[in-house]
């Protein structure tokens, strides 16, 4: 459907999809759903929230466990990060990539039954799990990571800035080093910190047991407003997915979308 996965997006998306498995030539069975189709009953379910189950028919995406099944087989092959370091690189060289700081920050979720990287502490009767995040100055992310919500923020700060992928679009060297972190109190204590110094990457982070006005608010504003962004997507505001994969892709598929409209209309907008 055309007016849920527009035709540019598609082009950048189709070459990235891995080629369906040759078919038999005595029983070949039953032709595979078209890759749009299924793609747009996915982001159908990501968009709205629904279950799979009640993915409406005149999408012509086949059946939810369908999608269910493409949707993982294309995690599995490393889809989502191909076009999330595409659409990086069409930024960058569009002159929308603000390297002068890297933003990092977490968002707890409630998650429904028993699953992979889901906990919590603090109410052991409500399972949840944890967004950690990773942006640019302009709060385009740059990586997210999933884990369960007792995990602490600071043990994600190293993983997030390993996981940002280097951003090509210019000639020369990529980016992939950030110059500075910015992080709440949260992400305050020297043993992370020191590797990133070894690394020459500078941190301005809240340091704990002082009091607030940092100011630090005033520029770290933009990574709080990518998680409300990432959340408007109504599937990543409760997780029902009991395997982290299916979950993962979702946040995946999100900071795609989100990088492609900062792409197309400059300020990526949310009702």
């Amino acid at each position: 459907d055309k007016s849920i996965l527009d035709d540019e997006l598609w082009a950048l998306i189709a070459p990235l999809l891995p080629p369906p498995k040759p078919r038999r030539a005595k029983y070949p069975g039953r032709l595979p759903l078209d890759d749009r189709a299924v793609l747009a009953g996915i982001l159908f379910v990501l968009q709205s929230g629904i279950p799979w189950e009640m993915l409406p028919k005149e999408l012509g995406c086949g059946s939810g466990m369908s999608c269910w099944r493409r949707l993982r087989a294309w995690q599995e092959a490393g889809v989502w990060d191909r076009l999330h370091a595409l659409l990086l690189a069409q930024l960058r060289l569009a002159d929308r990539i603000d390297w002068s700081r890297c933003i990092v920050d977490s968002a707890s979720i409630r998650a429904v039954g028993a699953g992979q990287k889901q906990a919590d502490p603090t109410d052991r009767a409500r399972p949840g799990s944890k967004h950690h995040l990773i942006t640019e100055a302009q709060g385009i992310p740059l990586a997210v990571i999933l884990t369960g919500a007792n995990r602490n923020d600071v043990t994600q700060l190293l993983p997030l800035v390993a996981a940002i992928p280097p951003i090509r679009g210019l000639p020369g060297r990529p980016l992939s080093k950030p110059r500075i972190i910015q992080a709440d109190r949260g992400y305050d204590h020297d043993k992370y910190r020191r590797p990133l110094h070894a690394q020459g990457i500078r941190t301005l982070i809240a340091r704990r047991n002082t009091l607030h006005g940092s100011g630090l608010g005033k520029t770290r504003w933009v990574v709080e407003r990518t998680i409300s962004w990432l959340h408007n997507f109504r599937r990543l505001r409760v997780r029902f997915e009991r395997l982290a994969i299916i979950h993962e892709a979702f946040i995946k598929i999100a900071c795609c979308l989100i990088c492609w409209r900062k792409l197309k209309n400059g300020e990526s907008s949310f009702c």
